[in-house]
């Protein structure tokens, strides 16, 4: 909800919040419309798995989840260390991890490989 992004007015101080809220919307979509068709060269069950992990790490098990936990602690200086791993594990680390997994997915990489850069990029987003 910043003003200001690398020194610029964010969309919803130029344009409103309702539509930086659609952009939002419609840059989502966009993602997954992106993945089912221009992904070439890759087997439907890999895609399918792909837009399924993009999904989870959005919705209510991922950024979702993390930003409705930091919304809540907003302006609470006494957040315990537990509630801001919660935060951060949902939100940095989820989407960091998101494009780690979607990468080995589409990129070919066995269950086990995937999973190892799973906690990889979990790791390094919490970091």
């Amino acid at each position: 909800n910043d003003d200001l992004r690398r020194g610029k007015p964010t969309n919803h101080k130029v344009y409103g919040e309702d539509v930086a809220v659609l952009a939002g919307d419609s840059l989502l979509a966009f993602a997954f419309e992106y993945i089912a068709t221009a992904t070439a060269g890759v087997s439907p069950s890999r895609i399918l798995a792909a837009i399924g992990e993009l999904a989870k790490s959005i919705g209510t098990e991922g950024l979702v989840a993390g930003q409705v936990a930091d919304i809540a602690c907003t302006g609470n200086p006494n957040v315990g260390l537990d509630t801001l791993e919660f935060i951060h594990i949902h939100k940095t680390a989820a989407l960091l991890e998101a494009s780690v997994v979607l990468g080995a997915i589409l990129g070919g990489g066995t269950d086990e490989e995937v999973e190892k850069l799973r906690i990889f990029a979990r790791c390094i987003g919490l970091l």
